[in-house]
């Protein structure tokens, strides 16, 4: 049986609760006051009358079910609720009139048929009808509606990934850019310096690649690559740069988007000036309210570094894709600071495939 044949649960639960009131109505205009004196209309009319409504109901359904299937778009509802009016009220009448002849040729109980009854059992038809097939409609368009929403939503959510996936692809190349271009700096300056930090960059875009895989890292997981990368910049820069953290460890489960702090202390690595006497201070640490705040001292250089806004660009974009507020960059004459939301794992559950499934 096809799929359109099938009365859905609206139909079903209509036509039982509907029908045994319809019976009454149909036999007590048919034999008026017998109907609560002679037992025998209850026991030979009234299955009667269901069992021609049945065969009268599954008509209907095939009508507006098979009108649904032809022409299913919302856009479409005016010409399908044209063509089930035209279809369905002859169906109703021609229905209602065989039972009505049907009961006077057989003479039925002793029925003769009469056009009042005839007039009355139509209109009862139509009421009926109305109200049903309105119903119907209303239903339908409903559920349209929803799938309509639900697919909506789904082509954003692939929108949404595709951008984030976009997001993380610059991530990787900016990053092996920058020190590419720092390992040619140091192999003209020292070359021990310069073998040293490419051993520690091998280890270091070996973790960097395998993370971010993931839209979303753990506190704990980039505040363990932080490290691993400041060994880099020590390597080059020695205690002209100093990373302080202090983070509370409640907060190591929570999610930030992924490789966040490398692209941040790149970032002031790449717009401060270092130098023993005047080291770079960068200090990471959390605060109440599910924050995490990386704060350094401002020592800016008199030519600016070229720059392509991979960093606060990349990460403020991520958390909107998100939906998350909080992303915040806060600067005066001698601190530059940004605060990154944390994020509880539960919350983004209605945003499981930007995430990897490391986390779910």
């Amino acid at each position: 049986m096809k799929k359109w044949m099938k009365p859905t649960g609206l139909q079903v639960f209509t036509f039982m609760a509907s029908m045994p009131i319809i019976s009454v109505l149909l036999n007590y205009i048919m034999f008026d006051a017998r109907l609560f004196n002679e037992g025998k209309i209850w026991l030979i009319s009234f299955p009667l009358i269901f069992l021609l409504g049945f065969l009268s109901y599954r008509g209907h359904v095939l009508i507006g079910n098979y009108t649904k299937y032809r022409y299913p778009a919302l856009n479409q509802t005016r010409k399908r609720i044209l063509i089930e009016v035209f279809c369905l009220l002859p169906f109703m009448s021609a229905s209602v009139t065989v039972i009505f002849f049907l009961y006077d040729w057989l003479s039925i109980l002793g029925y003769q048929l009469k056009m009042p009854d005839l007039k009355m059992g139509l209109l009862v038809g139509f009421c009926v009808n109305l109200i049903f097939e309105t119903l119907y409609e209303a239903d339908y368009v409903l559920e349209k509606y929803k799938e309509s929403v639900q697919e909506k939503e789904t082509m954003k959510q692939l929108a949404m990934e595709h951008e984030f996936d976009s997001l993380k692809s610059q991530v990787n190349p900016h990053f092996l850019f920058n020190c590419f271009n720092t390992l040619s700096s140091l192999i003209s300056e020292d070359k021990q310096k310069a073998e040293k930090f490419l051993d520690e960059l091998s280890k270091v875009y070996r973790y960097l690649l395998r993370n971010n895989e993931d839209g979303l890292s753990t506190v704990g997981n980039e505040i363990k690559f932080i490290r691993s990368y400041y060994q880099l910049l020590q390597t080059r820069h020695g205690d002209a740069v100093q990373l302080h953290m202090e983070i509370d460890k409640r907060y190591e489960s929570y999610l930030l988007p992924s490789l966040s702090l490398q692209l941040l202390v790149e970032n002031v690595v790449k717009h401060n000036v270092l130098s023993k006497n005047k080291p770079l201070v960068i200090d990471i640490f959390t605060t109440a309210g599910n924050k995490l705040v990386i704060n350094n001292n401002l020592q800016r250089r008199t030519v600016k570094a070229p720059s392509n806004k991979v960093g606060l660009d990349n990460i403020r974009a991520k958390y909107g894709l998100l939906g998350y507020p909080g992303f915040q960059v806060m600067k005066d004459e001698k601190n530059f600071t940004v605060v990154l939301p944390l994020i509880w794992n539960n919350s983004l559950q209605l945003k499981q495939p930007l995430m990897s499934g490391r986390l779910q």
